[in-house]
């Protein structure tokens, strides 16, 4: 397995092994293992995921002597189509790439053990007689599987035979930059032409790719695979669709979380097993699963990132900003990054264009790849969003909605006023192009996660455009603001209404993104006021109730400058104790703090921002973040940030 790429996808499981406990949970159906080498390290190819033999053995005999039970995936498929279920603490064995020794020192041991196994075939490794590339070097072809050792394991009856892809288990051009990306969900970029492929080509590319394997497999076993195992852990929809559309229904990823009865059999979640497992770690990785561990059992160290920090129209410049960044990253510790995707040049809060290809708005640059993959590669970052507004775009003149804009009334009360410009959530073309721009991004680049602007808002004077009146009366109510507003019965329906359409268009940007990024976690900003006062829920058509049932996390703003707040940590204690008023909220509720006074325009000392940390763990906060991280002010200090938040363990809790 290539050691470029990998990092990214088993470094999330190293920071989870501490003590957990192991009460399984009924969430955890099915558990699956992933192994490459058995092999010792001095005789491995690839040391880092090679698994001793000895090694091997004794986590057989701890899986059995642990009520563990071997299964097949036709006994996965009977339990799916309710023909038997699966026994308690179910385990499927999977091996990837075909390494020889899988065959020389795991296939006598599944034999002793009577244990069933899958193991993922790379054709372009096998269909050769000469030298195998491997990592960019040639190897010996007899280090990996030779057909006949296939045979003799598919004819015991043991051992299944999956799609492992031709020729896609390496890195692929994916930027202009020159980063090397996985070729099943990157899309080559053509520096000859300097664009990327088209989606009609890369899907050509993903077809012929693994027809070409399930092919050879057939020629080479008698039977074509029913089994796709992606390399790295990458698919997504278009990925899926082509193999479910060559007979294989069956994939395997390395995403996080339990199997269960909702997990897609197109995306089963494997555990991966790393080289230097000792037996304890390995218990404690399956507890993990067991107890269906998910990216809000970890609480999130944030730094916020504006990319317009990084951008400079000299490529070497802008090629430093960005080294600068990484080492400010890997100082401070973070283990999550918000990471701005769409570029605001004049700071009106609306992007004027994006920094990655797209059919609608300029791009500033062909940034947002780059930067994205150089942190989750070259960094400790294990959870990248990409921030973004959702209705705060100012579309090119040429663009027809471009003029379908929020209408704001005269606001005589002196509420809020909301200065973004924003397209209006009432217009099915607005909308549309504004689901182009999500699905664009998503194929551009790999990420885990989407953190929604603080554009996702309407006053109580807003929307007044024709598209949102026609709603308005839809909904039954008038089709004045004002009267609306005179009536606290329907100013409370016209408020719950418009907070449903925003969360709504939100989750359903959400669904286009994870064609593309299936393992998607949402996040969105919430104003203090908000979670504070309900009543100021008729002004930002915001909800924290709202916030926590639809997002996996509510990004408070909890800025006490920015709200002119009298008492800073009063101000603090008083959101945490609104939080601490849902259920579980304080699992689900990032407090994202400000690293600036926009009000004098000076930066907020590093050892206040280090002291508010400390107190609001000790308040029982579990996430904090902070925004902006200034790179050309070295703000705020790592030395003075760094040792509070390793002071909150990265390991999950276990409730």
């Amino acid at each position: 397995m290539t050691t470029r790429l990998m990092p990214l996808l088993w470094g999330f499981l190293l920071c989870l092994l501490s003590s957990v406990g192991l009460a399984a949970t009924p969430d955890n159906k099915l558990t699956i293992l992933t192994y490459h080498e058995i092999a010792d390290k001095k005789d491995a190819l690839e040391p880092a995921f090679a698994v001793a033999p000895t090694n091997f053995v004794r986590q057989m005999d701890w899986l059995k002597n642990n009520g563990y039970h071997f299964v097949s995936m036709d006994d996965v498929l009977a339990d799916r189509s309710g023909k038997k279920p699966l026994p308690e603490k179910a385990v499927l064995l999977t091996f990837d790439d075909g390494y020889r020794s899988m065959y020389a020192n795991a296939f006598p041991v599944l034999k002793m053990f009577k244990a069933p196994a899958v193991v993922a075939l790379i054709g372009n490794w096998l269909d050769t007689n000469g030298t195998v590339r491997f990592e960019g070097k040639p190897v010996p072809r007899n280090v990996m599987l030779m057909w006949d050792d296939v045979r003799a394991m598919t004819q015991s009856g043991l051992v299944e035979i999956a799609n492992h892809t031709y020729n896609m288990h390496e890195g692929i051009l994916a930027n202009p930059q020159g980063n090397m990306q996985p070729a099943a969900t990157a899309r080559r970029y053509l520096p000859e032409l300097k664009r990327y492929e088209d989606e009609t080509s890369y899907r050509k590319r993903i077809y012929a790719d693994l027809k070409r394997n399930s092919d050879l497999l057939r020629k080479q076993t008698g039977k074509a695979p029913r089994i796709m195992i992606w390399p790295y852990g990458r698919y997504n929809s278009t990925s899926s669709d082509v193999a479910r559309q060559l007979g294989m229904p069956i994939g395997m990823t390395l995403d996080d979380g339990a199997n269960n009865e909702q997990t897609p059999l197109h995306a089963l979640r494997r555990v991966l097993i790393e080289g230097n497992i000792t037996l304890d770690a390995f218990r404690k990785e399956l507890a993990i699963r067991e107890a269906n561990i998910s990216d809000n059992d970890r609480p999130g160290k944030i730094m916020h990132v504006d990319l317009d920090y990084i951008y400079d129209p000299d490529p070497a410049q802008q090629e430093h900003n960005l080294g600068r960044l990484l080492d400010r990253i890997v100082a401070m510790g973070v283990n999550t990054v918000y990471l701005q995707a769409y570029a605001d040049p004049d700071g009106n809060g609306a992007a004027d264009a994006v920094y990655f290809p797209n059919r609608h708005l300029p791009m500033r640059a062909d940034l947002f790849n780059r930067v994205a993959w150089q942190i989750r590669t070259r960094t400790k970052v294990k959870r990248l969003y990409a921030w973004m507004p959702m209705l705060a775009f100012e579309l090119p003149k040429t663009e027809p909605a471009a003029n379908d804009k929020v209408v704001t009334l005269p606001n005589k009360a002196n509420h809020l006023v909301m200065g973004y410009p924003r397209l209006s959530p009432f217009s099915p073309r607005a909308r549309q192009v504004i689901r182009d721009i999500y699905q664009d991004l998503a194929r551009s680049t790999p990420f885990e996660g989407l953190l929604f602007h603080d554009d996702v808002t309407l006053s109580d004077y807003e929307d007044a455009s024709p598209m949102a009146l026609k709603t308005y009366k839809e909904w039954g109510l008038p089709t004045s603001l004002e009267d609306i507003r005179a009536n606290d019965d329907l100013l409370g329906r016209w408020t719950i209404l418009k907070i449903n359409t925003l969360d709504n268009f939100a989750m359903e940007l959400a669904e286009v993104v994870r064609q593309e990024q299936p393992g998607l976690k949402t996040a969105r900003n919430l104003y203090a006021t908000v979670a504070l006062n309900p009543r100021s829920e008729v002004w930002y058509s915001q909800s924290l109730d709202n916030s926590l049932a639809n997002y996996d996390f509510t990004a408070i703003m909890a800025m006490p400058y920015m709200e002119n707040a009298a008492d800073p940590m009063a101000f603090l204690h008083e959101i945490v104790d609104k939080v601490k008023e849902h259920p579980d909220a304080m699992d689900k509720v990032v407090f994202e703090l400000q690293a600036i006074d926009w009000r004098s325009n000076k930066p907020v000392p590093s050892q206040e921002m280090a002291d508010t940390i400390r107190t609001l763990y000790g308040w029982g906060v579990r996430h904090v973040g902070y925004y902006p991280d200034n790179l050309h002010r070295d703000h705020p200090d790592p030395a003075v940030l760094k040792p509070v938040l390793d002071s909150k363990p990265n390991a999950p809790d276990i409730h």
